[in-house]
């Protein structure tokens, strides 16, 4: 009798234990889980980059990249 109770002690205080450590794996208000299960910000609609233009703080974007000098060349631009 006394080792049913004792497992059954310590099977409830495991329980209970752990059941924090589930709660805690939430990323929180106005986060969500990405891929690799890091948790990253919600973001609202996404901001559509014009190329060629002048973003400051950031440079010009062009074909994927960001840039911070732009020159004549040719008939256009180059981006350096």
């Amino acid at each position: 009798m006394k080792i049913a109770i004792a497992t059954g002690l310590v099977a409830a205080s495991a329980l209970a234990v752990s059941a924090p450590a589930d709660a805690r794996q939430g990323c929180g208000p106005g986060m969500h889980r990405a891929m690799h299960g890091m948790c990253v910000p919600n973001r609202g609609a996404r901001q559509v980059w014009v190329v060629g233009h002048y973003y400051p703080g950031r440079g010009y974007w062009y074909q994927n990249r960001w840039y911070q000098h732009r020159v004549r060349h040719h008939s256009g631009w180059r981006y350096r």
